[in-house]
Protein backbone atom coordinates (compact mmCIF):
# COMPACT_ATOMS: atom_id res chain seq x y z
CA UNK A 1 0.00 0.00 0.00
CA UNK A 2 1.41 3.72 0.45
CA UNK A 3 4.53 3.44 2.38
CA UNK A 4 3.30 0.59 4.88
CA UNK A 5 0.61 -1.82 5.31
CA UNK A 6 -1.65 -0.68 8.47
CA UNK A 7 -3.72 -2.79 10.35
CA UNK A 8 -6.61 -1.74 8.01
CA UNK A 9 -6.12 -1.17 4.79
CA UNK A 10 -8.20 1.79 3.34
CA UNK A 11 -9.39 2.29 -0.44
CA UNK A 12 -7.68 5.83 0.40
CA UNK A 13 -4.60 4.26 0.85
CA UNK A 14 -5.20 1.66 -1.88
CA UNK A 15 -5.75 4.76 -4.23
CA UNK A 16 -3.33 6.44 -3.41
CA UNK A 17 -1.02 4.13 -4.33
CA UNK A 18 -1.87 3.43 -7.77
CA UNK A 19 -2.10 7.39 -8.02
CA UNK A 20 1.74 7.89 -6.90
CA UNK A 21 2.57 4.80 -8.86
CA UNK A 22 1.34 5.84 -12.54
CA UNK A 23 2.84 9.31 -12.12
CA UNK A 24 6.38 7.70 -10.63
CA UNK A 25 6.44 5.51 -13.46
CA UNK A 26 7.09 8.19 -15.51
CA UNK A 27 10.67 8.14 -14.35
CA UNK A 28 11.40 4.75 -12.88
CA UNK A 29 11.46 1.33 -15.04
CA UNK A 30 8.19 -0.92 -14.89
CA UNK A 31 10.02 -3.66 -13.36
CA UNK A 32 11.78 -1.21 -10.81
CA UNK A 33 7.98 0.09 -9.52
CA UNK A 34 5.93 -3.00 -9.77
CA UNK A 35 2.61 -2.30 -7.69
CA UNK A 36 2.48 -6.04 -7.24
CA UNK A 37 0.49 -7.00 -4.46
CA UNK A 38 -2.25 -4.19 -4.46
CA UNK A 39 -5.15 -6.01 -4.99
CA UNK A 40 -4.33 -8.86 -2.92
CA UNK A 41 -4.44 -6.90 -0.35
CA UNK A 42 -7.50 -4.83 -0.65
CA UNK A 43 -9.49 -8.18 -1.09
CA UNK A 44 -7.81 -9.44 2.35
CA UNK A 45 -8.55 -6.45 4.27
CA UNK A 46 -11.98 -5.44 3.03
CA UNK A 47 -13.06 -8.87 4.25
CA UNK A 48 -13.08 -7.45 8.03
CA UNK A 49 -12.88 -3.24 6.81
CA UNK A 50 -15.86 -1.90 8.60
CA UNK A 51 -19.23 -0.18 6.34
CA UNK A 52 -20.95 2.34 7.96
CA UNK A 53 -24.10 4.44 6.79
CA UNK A 54 -24.79 7.87 6.12
CA UNK A 55 -28.44 9.06 6.13
CA UNK A 56 -28.29 12.16 3.27
CA UNK A 57 -31.90 13.07 2.55
CA UNK A 58 -34.88 12.12 0.10
CA UNK A 59 -34.58 7.76 1.08
CA UNK A 60 -30.70 8.58 -0.04
CA UNK A 61 -27.84 6.92 2.40
CA UNK A 62 -24.25 6.27 1.48
CA UNK A 63 -22.17 2.86 2.69
CA UNK A 64 -19.07 4.24 2.93
CA UNK A 65 -16.30 1.20 3.22
CA UNK A 66 -13.28 -0.10 1.84
CA UNK A 67 -14.36 0.28 -1.74
CA UNK A 68 -16.12 2.63 -3.79
CA UNK A 69 -19.01 4.60 -1.79
CA UNK A 70 -22.28 2.78 -2.62
CA UNK A 71 -25.37 4.75 -2.89
CA UNK A 72 -28.57 3.36 -1.77
CA UNK A 73 -32.06 4.98 -3.28
CA UNK A 74 -34.64 2.91 -0.88
CA UNK A 75 -38.40 2.64 -1.34
CA UNK A 76 -41.80 1.18 -3.20
CA UNK A 77 -39.82 -0.25 -6.25
CA UNK A 78 -37.00 -2.22 -4.18
CA UNK A 79 -33.40 -0.95 -2.74
CA UNK A 80 -31.58 0.86 -6.06
CA UNK A 81 -27.88 0.56 -5.64
CA UNK A 82 -24.89 2.88 -7.28
CA UNK A 83 -21.99 0.66 -7.24
CA UNK A 84 -21.21 -3.39 -5.42
CA UNK A 85 -18.43 -2.40 -3.16
CA UNK A 86 -15.35 -5.15 -3.29
CA UNK A 87 -16.25 -8.55 -3.46
CA UNK A 88 -15.10 -9.49 0.04
CA UNK A 89 -16.96 -7.13 1.97
CA UNK A 90 -20.17 -8.93 1.38
CA UNK A 91 -20.40 -9.78 5.09
CA UNK A 92 -20.59 -5.99 6.12
CA UNK A 93 -22.15 -4.75 3.29
CA UNK A 94 -25.10 -7.08 3.72
CA UNK A 95 -25.49 -6.11 7.51
CA UNK A 96 -25.14 -2.49 6.39
CA UNK A 97 -28.11 -2.55 3.81
CA UNK A 98 -30.49 -4.68 6.39
CA UNK A 99 -29.58 -1.66 9.23
CA UNK A 100 -31.09 1.11 6.27
CA UNK A 101 -34.77 -1.19 6.02
CA UNK A 102 -35.89 -4.63 4.90
CA UNK A 103 -36.57 -3.46 1.38
CA UNK A 104 -35.36 -5.98 -1.14
CA UNK A 105 -32.46 -5.49 -3.15
CA UNK A 106 -33.86 -4.69 -7.33
CA UNK A 107 -31.54 -2.94 -8.86
CA UNK A 108 -27.44 -1.99 -9.18
CA UNK A 109 -25.57 0.56 -11.36
CA UNK A 110 -21.91 0.09 -11.90
CA UNK A 111 -19.91 3.91 -12.37
CA UNK A 112 -17.43 1.71 -13.57
CA UNK A 113 -15.87 -1.86 -14.10
CA UNK A 114 -12.90 -1.67 -11.42
CA UNK A 115 -13.17 -4.13 -8.76
CA UNK A 116 -14.12 -1.87 -5.86
CA UNK A 117 -16.84 -0.75 -7.58
CA UNK A 118 -18.04 -4.35 -9.36
CA UNK A 119 -16.66 -6.93 -7.00
CA UNK A 120 -20.47 -7.55 -5.40
CA UNK A 121 -22.15 -7.70 -8.98
CA UNK A 122 -22.41 -11.42 -8.65
CA UNK A 123 -24.15 -11.76 -5.36
CA UNK A 124 -26.36 -8.92 -5.64
CA UNK A 125 -27.97 -10.23 -9.16
CA UNK A 126 -28.52 -13.33 -6.97
CA UNK A 127 -30.44 -11.56 -4.46
CA UNK A 128 -32.38 -10.23 -7.02
CA UNK A 129 -30.58 -6.84 -8.53
CA UNK A 130 -30.71 -6.43 -12.32
CA UNK A 131 -27.39 -4.49 -13.42
CA UNK A 132 -27.06 -1.59 -15.87
CA UNK A 133 -23.66 0.12 -16.43
CA UNK A 134 -22.05 1.26 -19.39
CA UNK A 135 -21.58 -0.68 -22.21
CA UNK A 136 -17.62 -0.72 -21.80
CA UNK A 137 -18.17 -2.14 -18.05
CA UNK A 138 -19.63 -4.98 -19.94
CA UNK A 139 -16.86 -5.21 -22.74
CA UNK A 140 -14.10 -4.83 -19.59
CA UNK A 141 -16.06 -7.45 -17.16
CA UNK A 142 -16.60 -10.39 -19.78
CA UNK A 143 -13.15 -10.92 -20.46
CA UNK A 144 -9.86 -11.29 -18.31
CA UNK A 145 -8.87 -7.81 -17.96
CA UNK A 146 -5.27 -6.34 -17.28
CA UNK A 147 -4.46 -3.45 -14.94
CA UNK A 148 -0.70 -2.87 -15.18
CA UNK A 149 -0.80 -0.08 -12.88
CA UNK A 150 -2.13 -2.85 -10.47
CA UNK A 151 0.05 -5.84 -11.78
CA UNK A 152 -3.07 -7.81 -11.78
CA UNK A 153 -5.11 -9.19 -14.53
CA UNK A 154 -8.75 -10.28 -12.87
CA UNK A 155 -10.46 -13.25 -14.83
CA UNK A 156 -13.87 -12.56 -16.47
CA UNK A 157 -16.77 -11.50 -14.26
CA UNK A 158 -19.26 -15.14 -13.76
CA UNK A 159 -22.16 -14.67 -15.55
CA UNK A 160 -24.47 -12.78 -12.83
CA UNK A 161 -22.11 -10.29 -12.65
CA UNK A 162 -22.44 -8.97 -15.96
CA UNK A 163 -24.93 -5.69 -16.68
CA UNK A 164 -27.59 -6.98 -18.84
CA UNK A 165 -28.68 -3.36 -19.61
CA UNK A 166 -26.11 -0.97 -20.80
CA UNK A 167 -25.76 2.30 -22.69
CA UNK A 168 -23.30 4.49 -24.85
CA UNK A 169 -24.29 7.97 -23.80
CA UNK A 170 -27.07 8.98 -21.55
CA UNK A 171 -29.63 7.03 -19.88
CA UNK A 172 -32.83 8.01 -17.43
CA UNK A 173 -33.77 5.56 -14.99
CA UNK A 174 -37.51 6.13 -13.04
CA UNK A 175 -37.17 4.07 -9.56
CA UNK A 176 -38.91 5.48 -5.85
CA UNK A 177 -40.18 8.37 -7.06
CA UNK A 178 -36.57 9.54 -7.89
CA UNK A 179 -35.23 10.14 -11.90
CA UNK A 180 -31.94 9.52 -11.89
CA UNK A 181 -29.70 10.37 -14.87
CA UNK A 182 -26.43 8.49 -15.97
CA UNK A 183 -23.92 10.34 -18.16
CA UNK A 184 -20.82 8.73 -19.44
CA UNK A 185 -17.41 10.35 -19.67
CA UNK A 186 -15.70 10.18 -22.76
CA UNK A 187 -12.18 8.28 -21.66
CA UNK A 188 -11.53 9.48 -17.81
CA UNK A 189 -10.54 7.08 -14.97
CA UNK A 190 -11.27 4.64 -17.20
CA UNK A 191 -13.55 4.06 -20.48
CA UNK A 192 -16.36 3.14 -18.86
CA UNK A 193 -16.80 5.93 -16.27
CA UNK A 194 -20.44 7.22 -15.45
CA UNK A 195 -21.90 9.54 -13.04
CA UNK A 196 -25.91 9.13 -11.47
CA UNK A 197 -27.36 12.40 -10.43
CA UNK A 198 -30.09 12.02 -8.19
CA UNK A 199 -31.79 15.10 -9.59
CA UNK A 200 -34.67 15.69 -7.30
CA UNK A 201 -32.12 14.84 -4.24
CA UNK A 202 -29.52 16.54 -6.11
CA UNK A 203 -27.54 13.95 -5.02
CA UNK A 204 -24.37 13.76 -7.32
CA UNK A 205 -22.34 10.20 -7.66
CA UNK A 206 -19.57 10.34 -9.85
CA UNK A 207 -17.38 6.98 -8.81
CA UNK A 208 -13.91 7.68 -9.20
CA UNK A 209 -13.91 11.08 -12.02
CA UNK A 210 -13.60 13.60 -8.65
CA UNK A 211 -10.81 12.41 -6.30
CA UNK A 212 -10.45 14.86 -3.41
CA UNK A 213 -6.61 15.02 -1.85
CA UNK A 214 -5.13 12.75 -3.65
CA UNK A 215 -3.44 12.20 -6.89
CA UNK A 216 -5.60 10.34 -9.51
CA UNK A 217 -5.27 6.87 -10.63
CA UNK A 218 -5.48 6.73 -14.34
CA UNK A 219 -6.02 3.28 -15.78
CA UNK A 220 -4.24 3.62 -18.49
CA UNK A 221 -5.02 -0.76 -19.76
CA UNK A 222 -8.04 0.08 -19.87
CA UNK A 223 -8.72 3.22 -22.12
CA UNK A 224 -8.43 5.74 -18.74
CA UNK A 225 -6.81 9.42 -19.99
CA UNK A 226 -5.41 12.03 -17.28
CA UNK A 227 -7.19 14.60 -19.83
CA UNK A 228 -10.24 13.28 -19.72
CA UNK A 229 -9.93 12.68 -16.10
CA UNK A 230 -9.51 16.56 -15.98
CA UNK A 231 -12.30 17.08 -18.08
CA UNK A 232 -14.80 14.81 -15.89
CA UNK A 233 -13.41 16.75 -12.85
CA UNK A 234 -14.38 19.87 -14.30
CA UNK A 235 -17.82 18.56 -15.37
CA UNK A 236 -18.12 17.73 -11.76
CA UNK A 237 -17.25 21.02 -10.42
CA UNK A 238 -19.64 22.55 -12.79
CA UNK A 239 -22.14 20.81 -12.06
CA UNK A 240 -21.99 21.44 -8.44
CA UNK A 241 -21.17 25.21 -8.71
CA UNK A 242 -24.00 26.42 -9.79
CA UNK A 243 -24.41 29.26 -7.63
CA UNK A 244 -26.74 32.08 -7.67
CA UNK A 245 -28.64 30.08 -10.93
CA UNK A 246 -31.14 28.54 -8.16
CA UNK A 247 -32.26 28.87 -5.02
CA UNK A 248 -30.05 26.49 -3.22
CA UNK A 249 -26.57 27.39 -2.70
CA UNK A 250 -24.81 24.37 -1.34
CA UNK A 251 -24.24 20.91 -2.74
CA UNK A 252 -21.84 18.04 -0.78
CA UNK A 253 -19.76 15.97 -1.75
CA UNK A 254 -18.43 12.79 -0.50
CA UNK A 255 -15.28 12.53 -2.02
CA UNK A 256 -12.88 9.11 -1.61
CA UNK A 257 -14.57 8.18 1.45
CA UNK A 258 -15.23 11.40 3.59
CA UNK A 259 -18.02 13.89 2.96
CA UNK A 260 -17.08 17.54 1.65
CA UNK A 261 -19.13 20.52 0.88
CA UNK A 262 -18.50 22.91 -1.87
CA UNK A 263 -19.50 26.29 -1.40
CA UNK A 264 -18.34 29.65 -3.74
CA UNK A 265 -14.91 29.59 -2.24
CA UNK A 266 -14.03 25.53 -3.16
CA UNK A 267 -10.62 25.47 -4.94
CA UNK A 268 -10.76 24.30 -8.63
CA UNK A 269 -9.32 20.40 -8.64
CA UNK A 270 -8.53 20.66 -12.23
CA UNK A 271 -6.34 23.50 -11.54
CA UNK A 272 -4.02 21.65 -9.14
CA UNK A 273 -4.67 18.28 -11.32
CA UNK A 274 -3.00 20.56 -14.30
CA UNK A 275 -0.41 21.77 -12.03
CA UNK A 276 0.30 18.31 -10.71
CA UNK A 277 0.46 17.31 -14.24
CA UNK A 278 2.93 19.89 -15.55
CA UNK A 279 4.95 19.13 -12.53
CA UNK A 280 5.81 15.58 -13.45
CA UNK A 281 7.95 14.20 -14.06
CA UNK A 282 9.52 15.96 -10.91
CA UNK A 283 7.01 14.51 -8.05
CA UNK A 284 3.57 13.76 -8.17
CA UNK A 285 1.45 16.39 -5.82
CA UNK A 286 -1.60 15.18 -3.69
CA UNK A 287 -4.96 17.64 -4.62
CA UNK A 288 -6.98 19.47 -1.96
CA UNK A 289 -9.92 20.43 -3.96
CA UNK A 290 -12.33 21.01 -1.38
CA UNK A 291 -12.53 22.12 2.66
CA UNK A 292 -13.98 19.99 5.27
CA UNK A 293 -17.45 21.63 6.52
CA UNK A 294 -20.32 19.28 9.13
CA UNK A 295 -23.40 18.06 7.49
CA UNK A 296 -26.31 20.12 6.31
CA UNK A 297 -25.52 21.06 2.60
CA UNK A 298 -27.87 20.26 -0.08
CA UNK A 299 -26.60 18.69 -2.91
CA UNK A 300 -24.51 15.62 -2.46
CA UNK A 301 -21.80 14.13 -4.46
CA UNK A 302 -20.54 11.05 -4.34
CA UNK A 303 -17.52 9.21 -5.51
Amino acid sequence: MSTRVANEVSRRQFLISSGVAVAAACLTPPRLFAQKGLVEIALKESATAKVTVQVLRRNISVLLGPGGNIAVLTGQDGKLLVDAEVVTARPNVTAALASINADPIKQLINTHWHFDHTGGNDWLHQAGASILAHENTRKRLSVDTRVEGWVYTFPAAPAGAIPTTVFQDEHTVHSNGSTLALKHYAPAHTDSDISVHFTEADVLHTGDTFWNREYPFVDYSTGGSIDGQIRAAEANLAKASNYGRDSRPWRTFLPLNYPRFVGENTPDCSFALRNSVSQMPHRPTSLVCLEEHSWGGERVLLP
